[in-house]
């Protein structure tokens, strides 16, 4: 008993706090660090952490917003503090899913492997859909899968934050003229059984009034866990001069 209660206490502090537990882990290779915050590198991701046993000190996030493009996003379960010299351009409440039923096989033989050589396609797909941020070396974070119809690609989804124990599966989307056939839930489908083959548990996020994207996942066996804080930080500068 002790043992799994202290198992599940890991696993929620882990999860509470992603892209800090990601960058101090399994992608810690893509981390920049500054004092006890750490961001990804900018052409990867725009998401930064604070050390959770040093959450006080945040003078290394002005460091960081040098180096960041256009900002930092912070997305945990705690509030997020906003220091003095920096001003929030973005605050969202989020929600974390995790994958807590037996996925139904979803049989789509025209999902393929995304390459390098695909990047231009997949952010093309990304800047006309928008679904979070996708940058020019966030296909290195994980695997992305794809469908192509007459040599475009119409729809994709992928690997982004991988921590002990889960994988968060991100890039969800599908070119407006190909929705509606199913292609979002078997992408998913089978990000997700790629993690689950390692032994790992899918999970992701979306912004909470996102109803139809979280209807999908609920309906594909993933449960809100809990409600997530979402921050973008600029430089009070910075942001003047924009």
């Amino acid at each position: 008993m002790g043992n799994h209660a202290n198992d599940f206490a890991i696993m929620q502090a882990l999860l509470d706090r992603p892209v800090w537990s990601a960058l101090t882990s399994h992608q810690a290779g893509f981390a920049v660090c500054s004092g006890p915050c750490r961001m990804y590198q900018p052409d990867v991701a725009p998401f930064a952490a604070i050390d959770p046993e040093n959450s006080g000190n945040v003078s290394g996030i002005i460091d960081l917003l040098s180096t960041g493009l256009g900002g930092l996003t912070f997305m945990q379960a705690a509030p997020v503090a906003v220091p003095q010299g920096t001003i929030p351009v973005l605050r969202a409440r989020g929600v974390q899913m995790c994958l807590e039923q037996r996925l139904k096989d979803i049989p789509r033989n025209e999902i393929t492997a995304l390459l390098p050589k695909d990047v231009p396609d997949m952010l093309r797909l990304v800047s006309e859909t928008e679904p979070g941020p996708f940058f020019p070396h966030t296909h290195l974070l994980g695997t992305y899968w794809g469908v192509f119809e007459e040599e475009r690609l119409v729809a994709m989804a992928g690997e982004r934050m991988r921590l002990p124990g889960f994988c968060e599966i991100s890039a969800v989307c599908v070119d407006q003229a190909a929705r509606g056939r199913g292609l979002a839930r078997a992408l998913v489908a089978r990000v997700a059984k790629t993690i689950l083959a390692r032994g790992e548990t899918p999970f992701l996020h979306a912004y909470a009034e996102n109803y139809p994207a979280i209807a999908l996942y609920q309906s594909m066996g993933f449960r809100i866990r809990r409600h997530m804080n979402i921050v973008k930080l600029a430089r009070v500068n910075d942001n003047e001069t924009a």
